[in-house]
């Protein structure tokens, strides 16, 4: 393997060029020359004072990176108030003005140069800006907005050559209260550079400051967390970093807020686990804790991760406060904290940023491409939002007035955003479950109406694992074993976090003939959702007996039983009965089974096979026939569930 040379990171990027440059060319290259040199000097000084770099000066173009996009902005605005000055001294045909454009990206930095989407969304900025001016990205503007007395004009959505997204653009528009004030008027240049150096001591009396509450917090924090053992870990660590989103805590009065913040926690969730980077604990299992008086290092070894998200919400009249803390559970101390306060419509612009900065302390760097996918799909409509929860509480019933009711739902939130992918996935959702248990029309006509849901999400997000795991669902429910098995594993390869995506994949492998890999597959799932719906154990059951291993796939049925006595689980039950010469045994389950569901005969479980060797299909039907399962058809619907 080739060993790269360069190396990524997140960085605040600035680019500038002069307003005119042509034409002061033209007019006198010898005088504009010695102007871009002196204007660069000081624009230079003062990167160097705002602990910036400069990158490279091509001609009248000027770019520069700092580890703070604070200081980037603060610069910016100290650069322009240095030139206005300079300027103020020259013929007006003569005065040389900047643009200046910033953003925050993820960069490659490779012999001292950056490159990537990062460096050339600032290189987009900067002819947004008036000559004078400074125009900076909505990534920019989420980061320095509470932090800097400076006011902003949004001037929309941009579209950026080569970048697949619109980039928010901002119009930064005063600077009362960035830097100290400076001196214009005056020609005395020592005056000049005592109000600097008198606002770089404040600064420095500042950070010092700062520093000082920053180790208070530091250490005060940690003594109060016990550090989790890794030797005490219920499952073996992931070597990529891991984490669990705890349930986010409603502070507010109203109770309604409580599937909102419920919401929130499970978006961040979902946002996290489009990273490959990472290792993200399913929400379901997360939940498991909600209303529980837990502890970090209790979470961290129950469910065997080392970072732990928690956070609540605030909400007063038309205001929410988004608080959220980053717990090294095995060091035992806050890796990051933040508060977030805004107007509440922007409460789900919170958990974008919540998410991406998560990424960022966790060391995982994302290109703005991939920071668009992993925020693709969510809404910013908390009407739209509220009217999705409500769907899927209806939607969870499995009842036909259920789905109906939840298609209801997703429509209009659709109406009120039609870009919403969720919704769309959920509505297909509603579709399969039609198709399933016979609520529709027909089968086909419900297959129909999911697959167009979906291509629908494929139409907003090509990269979408939900929308090719949903496709991978309808080719098996078709018998067409060899596209669900290609489709699925495109999900896997998507996102390979989503732990119900990948027991879809494990249905499907064990159902075309593979339950070795099927096994694999869906411990990779329990792992990532240790809190896992009673159906996935079915997977296992059927894949150790498909793997000739009867003895664990009836112990597994056994512990499925002690969470639910059902009895399409007995029935399996049964037949592994028979398949083992324990035909005594296999009609005591059948009783059972009539006992549960009167109506419960050979038809519904053909139904609900999907082998792609018919042959083992034909023995199971043997096996239950001989072991007194009726003949008898029946509407009676079966009740696994495939969510």
């Amino acid at each position: 393997m080739v060993e790269e040379s360069y190396k990524r990171k997140l960085t605040a990027i600035l680019g500038a060029d002069v307003k005119g440059y042509s034409r002061l060319m033209d007019d006198d290259e010898e005088a504009t020359l010695r102007t871009l040199t002196s204007h660069r000097t000081a624009f230079n000084n003062l990167v160097n004072e705002f602990r910036g770099r400069v990158v490279s000066t091509p001609g009248d173009y000027v770019l520069a990176e700092f580890p703070s996009v604070v200081d980037a902005v603060n610069c910016a605005v100290e650069i322009q108030r240095e030139l206005t000055e300079r300027n103020a001294e020259m013929p007006e045909n003569r005065k040389m003005e900047f643009r200046i454009g910033i953003n925050l990206g993820d960069v490659i930095e490779e012999d001292g140069q950056i490159y990537g989407d990062g460096v050339n969304i600032a290189a987009r900025m900067e002819p947004l800006a008036d000559a004078g001016g400074i125009c900076i990205s909505g990534r920019v503007y989420d980061q320095v907005v509470n932090k800097l007395g400076l006011e902003y004009e949004y001037l929309g959505e941009h579209e950026v050559k080569n970048i697949s997204t619109p980039i928010r653009v901002y119009k930064v528009l005063s600077s009362s209260d960035a830097v100290p004030p400076r001196v214009i008027a005056v020609k005395d240049n020592s005056e000049i550079k005592v109000k600097r150096y008198l606002a770089i001591s404040i600064a420095s009396v500042l950070l010092i400051v700062a520093a000082i509450i920053g180790v208070w917090m530091y250490y005060g924090e940690t003594s109060a967390i016990e550090p989790a053992s890794v030797e005490k870990m219920v499952y073996p660590l992931p070597q990529k970093p891991s984490i669990a989103v705890m349930p986010f805590v409603n502070l507010s009065d109203d109770s309604g807020m409580d599937k909102v913040v419920d919401g929130i926690t499970g978006n961040i969730v979902t946002l996290l686990s489009k990273v490959p980077q990472l290792f993200v604990i399913s929400s379901k299992s997360s939940f498991a804790y909600k209303d529980k008086q837990v502890t970090v290092q209790q979470v961290a070894e129950d469910l065997g991760v080392r970072y732990i998200l928690e956070g609540s919400v605030d909400k007063e009249d038309d205001k929410v406060q988004v608080t959220v803390k980053l717990v090294d559970a095995i060091k035992g101390h806050y890796l990051w904290t933040e508060r977030y306060d805004r107007q509440f419509e922007d409460v789900f612009g919170i958990q974008d940023e919540i998410s991406l900065n998560v990424c960022s302390n966790l060391k995982v760097l994302l290109s703005e491409g991939e920071q668009a996918r992993v925020v693709r799909g969510m809404t910013k409509s908390v009407e739209a939002f509220d009217l999705y929860l409500q769907a899927d509480v209806h939607r969870k019933l499995w009842s036909k007035e259920g789905e109906a009711k939840a298609r209801e739902l997703l429509k209009q939130a659709l109406e009120i955003d039609p870009n919403y992918i969720d919704a769309w996935s959920m509505l297909a959702g509603t579709h399969t479950i039609d198709a399933r248990f016979g609520y529709g029309e027909s089968r086909e006509s419900s297959l129909r109406a999911a697959e167009d849901a979906i291509n629908k999400i494929l139409t907003l997000d090509d990269t979408n694992s939900d929308a090719y795991s949903r496709l991978g669902g309808l080719h098996l429910w078709r018998g067409e074993h060899d596209k669900s098995i290609m489709m699925r594993k495109k999900a896997y390869s998507l996102n390979p976090n989503d732990s119900g995506n990948i027991a879809g994949l494990a249905w499907t492998m064990f159902a075309s003939g593979e339950p070795e890999e099927a096994l694999g597959l869906i411990k990779e799932a329990m792992r990532l959702n240790p809190s896992f719906p009673d159906w996935w154990l079915m997977i296992m059951q059927e894949s150790y007996r498909l793997s000739g291993r009867y003895d664990e796939a009836i112990d597994t049925i056994h512990e499925e039983l002690r969470r639910l006595d059902q009895y399409f689980t007995r029935t399996r039950l049964a037949l592994y009965y028979a398949q083992t010469g324990r035909d005594e045994e296999a009609r005591a389950e059948i009783a059972k089974v009539l006992q549960l569901n009167p109506n419960m005969n050979l038809q519904i479980w053909e139904n609900a096979q999907f082998f792609k060797n018919k042959e083992w299909l034909e023995r199971d039907l043997a096996d239950l026939r001989r072991v007194g399962l009726p003949e008898e058809e029946s509407q009676t619907t079966v009740t696994d569930k495939e969510n």
